[in-house]
């Protein structure tokens, strides 16, 4: 969406170039072409060929933020050839898997095209204690949350509350630094009623999206992010309160809707609850 930061972000293999044009035609608002964990060591220098090839070709009819591009992790030996081909591919977003330093990401950011998307992947305890340097440097413009392989490193369950405190890890500190909230990582099972009840889980956590592997999912995201009629009714009554109480010479301070008080942060959050309702009258 061009009102606010992106919703939904689908991952497809870097070694699938024939899925590459179907993810774009979905409704994800960022298609992640994957070389890290999705291909195999064997056939990733075929991955990056095969991106090349295929990102010249669709960079003349997809906007360059529709598509990014999620590379090896800094300590890993594809890391070096991960970046050279980066700076040969038109404008697109990128996503740094296993994000742990700062650096690292500069590092990327100097590979990259101006004003396009930087992700950190934060996927270990490294990555998690990091998250404040790494969200207030300025070469990201996002975090995410790697689930499954910070589950792998601290050795913890699904339901293990130190997964939960890890999590608002990255919500605090992307609040803190004045980044978009994170995007929450993938459901492993692609049916859309299991994928809208672990976005519903994130929303709570105070994540802003979603990683996807499936377009399946792109639906359950989309339900999840769904205000309630009655949430949508209010936002538009504070919305419109707010705007004639504030046209021309009128106050500038707090108003009453409904009898509650409604100062500048309520305001937001009206203005953010019928973003929300476009995101999902324009995806249905």
């Amino acid at each position: 969406m061009s009102m606010a930061a992106p919703y939904t972000y689908l991952f497809v293999p870097g070694n699938r170039p024939e899925r590459f044009a179907k993810a774009a035609a979905s409704e994800a608002e960022r298609v992640i072409l994957d070389l890290e964990d999705a291909v195999a060591p064997a056939d990733k220098a075929a991955a990056r060929q095969a991106i090349h090839t295929w990102m010249h070709a669709a960079s003349t009819n997809l906007p360059p933020q529709r598509l990014m591009v999620r590379i090896n992790d800094a300590r890993s030996d594809f890391f070096a050839d991960d970046l050279a081909l980066l700076r040969t591919l038109p404008a697109c977003g990128v996503m740094l898997a296993k994000a742990e330093r700062a650096a690292d990401l500069q590092t990327v950011r100097n590979a990259m095209h101006l004003d396009t998307e930087l992700l950190a992947l934060v996927e270990t305890a490294a990555g998690i204690a990091a998250c404040p340097s790494i969200a207030s440097h300025a070469s990201v413009t996002r975090l995410a949350l790697g689930a499954l392989d910070l589950m792998v490193d601290l050795n913890i369950p699904a339901d293990s509350p130190t997964l939960t405190l890890a999590a608002s890890q990255l919500v605090l500190a992307s609040r803190a630094a004045g980044i978009a909230a994170p995007v929450a990582g993938v459901t492993p099972s692609v049916l859309a009623e299991h994928t809208l009840a672990d976005m519903q889980d994130a929303l709570r956590l105070g994540f802003g999206a979603k990683m996807c592997i499936h377009p399946a999912q792109l639906t359950g995201v989309r339900r999840a992010l769904a205000p309630l009629p009655a949430e949508v009714d209010w936002a538009q009554e504070v919305i419109t309160a707010w705007d004639a109480a504030h046209a021309g010479n009128g106050p500038t301070g707090a108003l009453q809707v409904q009898g509650k008080m409604v100062d500048k942060p309520v305001y937001l959050r009206a203005q953010r609850i019928l973003n929300l309702q476009q995101f999902s009258q324009a995806a249905a």
